[in-house]
């Protein structure tokens, strides 16, 4: 599998990377996803904390075990919780971060974190000692570079600013294309990469479509209404064909992007796995068809959805 440089890292990432919060909590089932990711040429495991409130690290940690030099581990912190307790709070605090760095590191079974991001963020926060407690943690050697999870152009921006992120995970997909509004240009320019994650919108973007769409998007996406859903997918799956399949397509329009260094795709079963990894046996997309799906699809604004 292809990789791409993380931001002016050291670090390369595969172009597909597995989102693990949909693993569940069965860990023969989770490792048999994993398994089947890395035996494919994932290299990238992208986890949180929160994630089960610290039980999704754990079974990512178990079923690495004899695999960590080969892995690219993400995982995320700013949501203070107890396990065993419901709720949990925004923190994002440097005396939080650093203790939450250590229980995800117990939690994972590792020694350092490749890549350790805030989870969330808003302008109030106290970014600048955010971002101290990511330099000093790097320092430290508990991990290796640092991103933000956001979909909030102003956050983006201040860190952009600020700090030396070398990433941005962001919600990207041919039916929310809000990052091509202003982000994708000021990150290319600034060499940060983004991690585009929910890639099939739902399933909305899937083989699946048309049940998906019957089952979450009745209220309709964004700005799209149900019948505009209903109007863009019957054009999207005329694209299904023996040159790619409609996962593959979804995967290529989002990889077109010059700062995206990986789409992180999310499974609950090995099956998922597999249909996404089609991406690899995919004839290349065309700039004609990649133009003839922004053209089918709306350009939306963060402003209408912060």
């Amino acid at each position: 599998m292809n990789k791409r440089q993380l931001g002016s890292s050291d670090i390369y990432l595969s172009e597909l990377s597995l989102g693990c919060m949909s693993l569940g909590r069965d860990p023969k089932i989770a490792k048999s996803i994993i398994d089947r990711a890395l035996n494919a040429g994932v290299n990238y495991l992208d986890t949180a904390d929160l994630y089960d409130f610290g039980e999704n690290e754990r079974i990512v940690g178990e079923a690495i075990k004899g695999r960590r030099e080969d892995l690219i581990i993400g995982t995320k912190a700013g949501n203070k919780f107890t396990p065993g307790e419901q709720g949990w709070t925004w923190d994002p605090s440097k005396s939080h971060i650093k203790s939450a760095v250590k229980d995800s590191l117990q939690r994972l079974g590792i020694d350092y974190i490749d890549l350790y991001q805030l989870h969330g963020g808003t302008i109030d926060d106290p970014i600048d000692e955010t971002i101290e407690a990511f330099e000093e943690l790097k320092q430290d050697g508990l991990i290796r570079e640092y991103g933000i999870s956001s979909i909030r152009p102003n956050v983006i921006k201040e860190f952009v600013k600020k700090s030396n992120i070398v990433s941005v995970m962001m919600q990207y997909n041919a039916l929310d294309r809000r990052p091509e509004e202003e982000i994708l240009e000021l990150l290319n320019k600034n060499s940060i990469s983004v991690l585009a994650r929910g890639p099939m919108a739902k399933g909305m973007l899937s083989s699946q479509a048309q049940q998906k769409i019957n089952q979450k998007g009745q209220e309709g996406f964004l700005d799209y209404s149900f019948e505009e859903l209903k109007a863009v997918i019957d054009k999207w799956m005329d694209y299904e064909s023996g040159e790619r399949t409609l996962e593959a397509l979804a995967l290529q329009y989002i990889l077109h992007q010059e700062p995206v260094a990986t789409a992180v795709f999310g499974a609950s079963s090995v099956k998922q796995v597999e249909e996404n990894l089609s991406y690899l046996e995919a004839s290349p997309l065309t700039e004609q068809i990649f133009g003839e799906i922004q053209a089918m699809t709306k350009q939306l604004t963060y402003k209408k959805h912060r």
